[in-house]
């Protein structure tokens, strides 16, 4: 199995169309494709630069004359989550044309579009990609070969990979922020290369609240890293006892 990142610029997306003209994001938590209708199907989180920029983004997606329908079940502040039911792209015409399926969950964001599509032979997959030239601008960020046993291994790991997952979602910007500055800055590295001082001189507060952002952070995300490992743990050793 051949796995491309991608970074799409399709023509004729609504939803490309939408974050083009308004600073607001879809990211995709349900797909379906009717192959009947060829209509796909999506609940999606939309996250917008303000509740009135939010307003704004979905009155047009509306009107777009590619979508069908446009649920709204929740809008919180600058958030929500829609589903809708829009046309078939080209770039999606072809991936299915040529045996492509959609591998993980699509961001779309200042007109752009990161898809993760899977195709079972290498030389498909470049025959795709020459085709979706022809219609649509794209670079492949990352390119992998999988092979069935790091799917499976994906596969029988989904839980843990999901309280992960979760982990990391339960941090505030604040926190994320520091954590990533630190790491990027080499606090945690021997010696330390960036102190709690320097590192409080970087986002203008006290080395004290410094230290106090990055020990939440190490809390929401160690707790759950220990976890992870030990469920990890035991579904090695319950491998080993199968085989």
């Amino acid at each position: 199995m051949i796995d491309l990142a991608m970074d799409m610029e399709q023509y004729d997306c609504p939803f490309i169309d939408t974050t083009d003209d308004h600073g607001v994001a879809f990211s995709a938590v349900h797909w379906h494709f009717d192959t009947a209708s060829e209509r796909l199907e999506t609940r999606m989180i939309v996250e917008a630069d303000s509740h009135v920029e939010l307003e704004r983004a979905l009155a047009a997606l509306r009107e777009h004359d590619r979508l069908h329908e446009c649920d709204t079940f929740m809008k919180h502040g600058d958030t929500g989550l829609v589903r809708t039911v829009i046309d078939q792209t080209n770039a999606m015409q072809t991936i299915r044309d040529n045996g492509g399926y959609i591998t993980g969950p699509f961001h779309i964001e200042d007109g752009r579009e990161c898809w993760e599509v899977g195709f079972d032979d290498e030389d498909v997959a470049d025959e795709t990609l020459s085709d979706l030239e022809r219609e649509n601008e794209f670079s492949v960020t990352e390119r992998a070969a999988v092979s069935p046993e790091d799917l499976f291994d994906v596969l029988r790991n989904a839980g843990p990979a999901a309280d992960l997952l979760s982990a990391c979602r339960s941090l505030s910007v604040t926190e994320r922020e520091t954590l990533s500055v630190a790491v990027d800055r080499g606090y945690f590295e021997t010696p330390r290369e960036e102190t709690l001082s320097s590192l409080g001189t970087r986002f203008g507060i006290s080395d004290t609240a410094v230290s106090n952002n990055l020990r939440r952070a190490e809390r929401k995300l160690l707790g759950r890293v220990v976890d992870t490992a030990a469920e990890l743990d035991d579904h090695d050793r319950e491998n080993d006892t199968l085989n």
